[in-house]
Order: C-alpha cells, then structure tokens, then sequence
C-alpha cells in the first residue's frame, strides 16, 4: 500500500505541482469535486472586476468595440481549439451545454433529410435526452430511440438514423468510450456523430478533427475552472458550416447583425451557431481560467489524473466498496465513483470534515481528479477520512440524512 511519504515524494516531482499555486483553494479543504465545479484560478476575480469596473464602468457601451466584446464568442473559442483537437474556425463559445446540444442537434437532423431516429444513451446527463425529446418534436415522425448501454449502439444502428449523441464520458461511472471507432462506426450507417464533452474537455487530450467527429458540445466550469454557469463551447466541423441550418436563429449568427434586417441570413463559418448577445461576465471569467490552461501540457495533466484515479482505487479497495469505475486507463475519464446504499449521508459527512466530492442518485459517490490543484497526499488524505467517517459510523448521525435543493 502506498504511504503518505511516497505520495509527498511523487507530488514534489509532479511537473504541474507549480501550477497549484494559480487557484484560490480554501484553507484545510480537499477538493474533489472539479468535475463538477471547478476551483477559482486567482486570476479569475481580478479580470471579472475588469470587465465591469473599467470596461462597463467606464468605456460603457463603446466597449463592444474598444474592449472586443463582440468578437469574444469567438477569440474564446479558438484559445479552446487546440484543447479539443480542432483547427481554427470550428469552434466558438457561447449559451448553455443544453442550448448550444439544441442547436447542433437540430442542424445534424436537418442534414440528414428522410431519416428520422436519434439514438441516445439510456444513462445519459438527463439534460442531454430530454433535449433529445424537444429536437425531434420540431420534425414530423422523428424519434429518440434510447440505448441500453453505449456498446448496444450496433444494434440500433440503420437506415433510419440521422443522429447519434453520447457523452464522451459517462457522468456517473466515469467510463470513456472509443471516440474515433464509435464515429466511424456511426458513420458507417450514414448518420452524424454528435459527442457531450462535459466531462472530458480540460481532463484529457480529445482530438475531435482526427475522429472526423461532426459536432460536439461542452461546458465551461468543470474541468476548464471557468466558474458557475460558465459559457459553453460548441464545435462544428468545417465541411457541415456551410450546409448547417441551426434552429436558434437569433441576430449574432447574421451575416450582417447590425444592418437589422427582418428575415435570417446566416453568417458564413462557425458563427452562424451564435444566437443571442453573449453572457460578457462569465466569458471574462472562462478567458482567465484559459490563462492557466496555457501554462499546462494536457498530456501531463492525463497521465497524473490517471496516476490520482490509480492512487484512489489503491487506497479504498480495502474499505470494501465497490467501484463502478473501469479500472483500465483506456476506459477511464478522470472521476471515480463508489456505491454505498447511503452514498448520500456518507458524502455529507466527508464535506462536513472538508473533503468534498459529490453524489449521484441512488447510491453513487463521485470524486474528481483535478491534476492542476490536487495532490497526491490530497487524495491519501481524502481516503483516510473517508475510512474513518465509515469505521466510526458518523454518517448515520440525522444532519447527514438531510438532503438540499442541490444534492
């Protein structure tokens, strides 16, 4: 078993160690929740308060252009392309992961006129099916036909199916699926590829042009530390720009926004998925997290989540539960999660000695591996309370049983 000492060792030679020190971690807090919500990059406030003390308080409206308000959505989105593996021009930020999964959606179904079914994921983020079910209302006999598991996809696939979306890594077990053979093999058919990159992007390398993927979807605040209700970021593969009709056709995705014409004429490229003005505060703080993204090398930051995740499934195996998370590193995302048949009060325990990780309905305890701010003692410390809130049996105490509007 690993000790503390050797975990202290590794730690001093992690090459991204240094950059701990850019986050605004709370004192005596082992955070093991950033593939939920990331943590505050120091620079985050400092360039916030920019945005509204000097370029609101005092360029006011002239800073759509003095301070490049206007042309974020897309400066944004190509600091983020490298991140996906998407050349320039493909991807843009903007919106919501549910508005911006609406959008891509709407367009692949359109591109693929006659065919009529949109396979999803059963276990899917429930936002994602339940935006399933509002596309395919707007076409007359479309479906979403829901799939028992990712690897039942084969089954499903025919001559019907215009769409495919799945999440690049399953939100409760943290499984990672075979981007590129999962689009090839949908491409197959003749349907589009549409991949959820919520719990990916920030977590591991994806290269989503070398998969020939069609579109993607992705948000802001988990892994990239963009902060709550961070914009999300959209791709589009080049060859679909021209042809790709998105249902949201609001004035920025215009050719020509400020002519104010009455009927849609969409932009050329990738701005043609922009809808409505962009949320300007949290885009200040998304750009200041990708500040820290450009002092990281994402490869490194895959190999220590796999060497955290490694650690953690080390450290518990002796507390007996069960982990419904691939232990192969081809098939793991960067969080781990343990069932308990009172996960819920065993992990408001844990918050309640300062290590917080999260809780998935029924019975899942999530923990998530953020290389850039958590160590590897972190995570020995993290499995130490753990042991101890189970061997003493303080979760069964009534506070710990009480659930929030947010569980």
């Amino acid at each position: 078993m690993t000790t503390r000492e050797e975990c202290a060792a590794l730690d001093a030679a992690d090459p991204l160690a240094a950059l701990r020190g850019e986050f605004a971690l709370p004192e005596g807090v082992l955070y093991l929740d950033g593939n939920s919500l990331g943590a505050l990059p120091k620079g985050t406030a400092a360039r916030v308060a920019g945005m509204v003390e000097r370029e609101w308080g005092q360029g006011l409206i002239r800073s759509w252009n003095d301070a490049g308000w206007f042309g974020m959505p897309h400066r944004l989105g190509e600091r983020l392309s490298p991140m996906l593996g998407a050349a320039a021009g493909q991807v843009v930020v903007c919106d919501s992961t549910s508005v911006n999964l609406f959008k891509v959606l709407g367009a692949a179904m359109r591109l693929r006129p006659g065919r009529r079914t949109l396979l999803a994921e059963h276990a899917a983020f429930p936002t994602d099916l339940y935006i399933t079910e509002g596309v395919t209302g707007l076409f007359d006999g479309a479906r979403t036909v829901l799939l028992p598991r990712a690897a039942d996809l084969g089954e499903h696939l025919g001559e019907d199916t215009a769409v495919v979306v799945l999440s690049h890594v399953d939100y409760r077990t943290g499984e990672l699926l075979d981007m590129a053979a999962i689009t090839e093999q949908v491409h197959a058919a003749g349907a589009l590829m549409v991949w959820d990159l919520c719990h990916t992007a920030g977590a591991l390398p994806i290269e989503l042009d070398a998969c020939d993927v069609d579109f993607a979807v992705g948000c802001g605040y988990k892994y990239l530390n963009g902060g709550p209700g961070a914009p999300a970021f959209l791709y589009a593969a080049h060859r679909h720009q021209a042809s790709a009709a998105q249902p949201l056709s609001g004035w920025f995705g215009h050719a020509r926004p400020f002519a104010f014409e009455p009927s849609y004429a969409p932009t050329e490229g990738i701005g043609r998925f922009l809808t409505g003005t962009p949320p300007l505060l949290g885009m200040a703080g998304l750009d200041a997290a990708l500040d820290v993204w450009e002092k990281a090398d994402l490869a490194q930051v895959r190999a220590t989540s796999l060497a955290l995740t490694d650690l953690f499934l080390e450290l518990v195996e002796p507390l007996g539960l069960e982990s419904v998370t691939p232990r192969e590193h081809a098939l793991r995302g960067s969080h781990v999660s343990l069932r308990h048949p009172e996960g819920y009060a065993v992990m408001q325990a844990l918050i309640a000695r300062g290590v917080i990780g999260d809780f998935r309905a029924p019975d899942l305890m999530r923990f998530g591996f953020t290389p850039l701010y958590l160590s590897r003692t972190d995570v020995f410390d993290a499995v130490r309370h753990l042991a101890e809130v189970l061997e003493s049996g303080e979760w069964r105490e009534e506070r710990f049983s009480r659930r929030g509007a947010v569980t």
